[in-house]
């Protein structure tokens, strides 16, 4: 009541969980971090960077003469399908390995108290569903290394929300490390537009800056969100919630599925029409690009996660110039070049919030000092009535005694 809970152990008084809490919880987690902890960052970053800059590649060499010859939200409806089948596979893994005692994780019980404390997760679900369209348009205006930069602004948005969602704190040195990350994407800006296009009708520019705008806002709401459903919930196992989370979009994909069927005709039901092993390859890096995603959220962080697809910028830079002949400009060095300025200022030692009490803390250490202080005063005024008794005791042995 109040905002207050009450340990089932100690029956202390604790302010309840909530955003600036999670928050705050992850930066105690993140600075007592163990080595274990650090080299599976260091994992994900590697495993990140690899899948991150592989995406775009995979889906320039799925496009024929300039345009895609199956329906890009069957990949996406393929994607999550792979995810969920990996989801149960492990949670049947886990299943058989848990020790003697623990809660059973594929009972009855189990799976719809989780389904029901994970309910959060359809919100991120659905704008995913939507980001992973985007992806494919945005493909057809922009080659992969400008789409892996005009990914990148998301960074700055997920921090806003971070702070505005989850009450993440960052240092005035980390804003400005955000905000020379802008600068070294916007150094290499819109130059891959083929001229005379168009998109929805409108002026190629129009259509395109739209397109951005939306492709930067829906995933860094998505990002956040899922990070928050997945870390309030940090005792639900990451792989029953992801069977939720990749549940949830490929129902959201089929319903998409089923609407362009209705609209274009049955023959845009067929999710296997026009696909080939490029995009079969697709399939499988987006299912592990989701996967290792989810790992990111629970487990590290989501400004890490964007900034380690920053370093996939120069891995996507190379390989589209090496396969498809893209020149890397003197822009595109240069932005990668401020892009490790702006990492390395952001991650520095010396840009690390400091530490502020908590309420948790506070409410404690408020609740000992009462206990404290009422006990002092209790000794207090035991003391004082024990030196009233001693002093009448003594006025009684002065009084001369009275003949009966």
């Amino acid at each position: 009541m109040n905002g207050m809970i009450e340990c089932s152990v100690c029956h202390s008084k604790l302010v309840s969980p909530n955003t600036k809490t999670v928050s705050r919880a992850y930066d105690q987690h993140r600075s007592k971090i163990s080595s274990k902890y650090r080299a599976l960052n260091v994992l994900l970053v590697v495993g990140d960077c690899t899948l991150v800059g592989l995406q775009p590649i995979l889906v320039f060499m799925s496009k024929v003469d300039g345009s895609f010859k199956f329906s890009p939200i069957s990949v996406n409806f393929l994607t999550e399908v792979a995810k969920v089948i990996f989801a149960i596979a492990m949670l049947l893994f886990q299943a058989r390995h848990q020790k003697i005692g623990e809660k059973p994780l594929l009972s009855v019980s189990t799976f719809i108290q989780a389904a029901r404390s994970n309910v959060l997760l359809a919100v991120p679900a659905f704008l995913y569903a939507i980001n992973n369209y985007l992806k494919f348009i945005m493909q057809l205006y922009f080659n992969p290394a400008t789409v892996k930069m005009l990914s990148n602004l998301k960074v700055l948005v997920i921090a806003v929300l971070l702070r505005i969602i989850m009450r993440r704190r960052f240092s005035v040195i980390q804003w400005e490390a955000l905000a020379l990350l802008l600068i070294g994407i916007s150094v290499n800006h819109l130059r891959s537009l083929p001229e005379g296009t168009t998109a929805l009708g409108l002026p190629v520019a129009t259509g395109v800056y739209m397109y951005t705008l939306i492709f930067v806002t829906v995933p860094s709401l998505a990002s956040v969100y899922n990070e928050y459903a997945l870390k309030s919930q940090f005792e639900t196992s990451i792989y029953l919630q992801n069977l939720f989370l990749y549940g949830y979009g490929a129902i959201f994909n089929f319903l998409a599925i089923v609407g362009t069927a209705i609209f274009k005709g049955t023959s845009s039901f067929d999710i296997l029409e026009g696909h080939s092993k490029a995009t079969m390859f697709l399939i499988c890096n987006n299912a592990a690009q989701g996967i290792l995603s989810s790992f990111f959220f629970k487990y590290a962080d989501t400004i890490l996660k964007k900034y380690s697809s920053t370093v996939a910028t120069i891995f996507t830079g190379i390989a589209s110039a090496a396969l498809f002949g893209h020149t890397l400009t003197i822009n595109f060095i240069l932005g990668i070049s401020i892009v490790f300025i702006s990492m390395h200022q952001f991650f520095s030692p010396l840009s690390k919030v400091k530490d502020e009490p908590q309420n948790g803390t506070m409410e404690m250490m408020d609740v000992h000092n009462n206990h404290k202080s009422r006990d002092s005063s209790s000794i207090n005024m035991a003391a004082g009535a024990n030196e009233d008794a001693s002093h009448r005791v003594e006025a009684d042995e002065r009084q001369p005694l009275l003949p009966i």
